[in-house]
């Protein structure tokens, strides 16, 4: 059975704070561990009113504080923004307080705009250039410490904490086949290159000390409710901040309900219908079917979930009914 993953970018709901987020996020990881989910990854994103989890390490200490079982990481750490010794003390730290349970996952993209991308980096092209050379930076301070070595990461130098290259394009499909990496693809809201990227990496797959054999996970939005009707009502919300994000004025996420359809225009429409190509919305019996689809054409080790609902009871249902269908499959 292909194991079922939960990616969460912490919302912020109209009306509501990130304090609220925070809680709503801990008690949704609370839920799908009882559920039998195995990750529960959190994403860097930074300047955006709609999406709490910028602090991603902080958060996922809080996360993982407040569980005992499920796997907490990162989906991911935006590496360019960070110096790779900062990671791998941030997660040696957070490795050493809940062994064993630990992920990292890494990106190249900023998270955020251009100008928010300067302010974190100073010098954005040189970051993006670099990722390939930081990723093995931060893999050498997990490694155990040597002899004479000068700067090690304290916690960290010779923990166990497993390294993904996420991505939504060729370039992290091929740096991990290449490095013998788990990848994981961001078909959620990059679709057009997920076969082609999956294809790559598992045709180019060098077997490592991380990894004999490739292993692929790919994210995809699902949101399920009781009708077909009531999740593509739920779907409102999450097709409107794909809009105002690409419009350029990103939002807290809005009610299902105060989302109005006349004001899309037809360039919305067509940059929404290529955004949510991999969604799956609907009954227990329509989202079935729609990942038993997914995971036949992808063949991917492992799935991960996300689903950005305005009401959390009703997200925390939409998970319960996507566990109920991964245990009947």
């Amino acid at each position: 059975m292909v194991p079922f993953s939960v990616l969460d970018l912490c919302p912020v709901v109209k009306g509501s704070t990130p304090a609220q987020a925070f809680r709503n996020t801990l008690d949704l990881a609370r839920h799908v561990e009882r559920a039998g989910y195995k990750r529960f990854w959190l994403a860097e994103h930074h300047n955006m009113p709609g999406i709490a989890s910028a602090a991603t390490a902080v958060l996922i200490g809080h996360v993982a504080g407040g569980t005992r079982t499920i796997r907490v990481g990162s989906g991911g750490v935006m590496l360019p923004n960070h110096a790779p010794l900062v990671i791998a003390e941030q997660f040696g730290t957070l490795e050493s307080l809940y062994p064993g349970r630990i992920d990292l996952g890494l990106g190249r993209a900023p998270g955020t705009d251009m100008i928010t991308t300067r302010a974190l980096r100073r010098d954005p092209a040189a970051g993006a250039e670099r990722f390939p050379q930081d990723v093995m930076e931060l893999q050498g301070y997990f490694a155990p410490a040597q002899p004479g070595q000068v700067v090690r990461a304290v916690p960290g130098a010779g923990l166990d904490v497993p390294i993904w290259l996420l991505g939504s394009s060729m370039y992290s499909a091929e740096l991990a086949a290449h490095l013998g990496l788990p990848f994981a693809f961001a078909s959620h809201f990059a679709p057009d290159y997920l076969l082609a990227a999956l294809a790559a990496y598992r045709r180019s797959f060098k077997p490592s000390p991380a990894l004999d054999a490739p292993h692929a996970m790919a994210a995809i939005n699902v949101i399920a409710a009781d009708t077909d009707d009531e999740a593509r009502r739920l779907f409102k919300s999450l097709q409107q901040q794909f809009i105002n994000l690409r419009r350029g004025v990103p939002s807290r996420l809005q009610p299902p309900d105060d989302v109005d359809e006349s004001g899309w225009t037809a360039e919305d429409r067509f940059a929404l219908s290529r955004i949510i190509t991999y969604s799956v919305v609907g009954s227990p019996a329509t989202v079935r079917a729609g990942i038993d689809e997914f995971l036949t054409m992808t063949g991917v080790n492992e799935l991960m979930i996300t689903a950005h609902v305005f009401d959390h009871a009703a997200r925390l249902r939409s998970f319960e009914l996507v566990a109920g269908v991964r245990d009947a499959g």
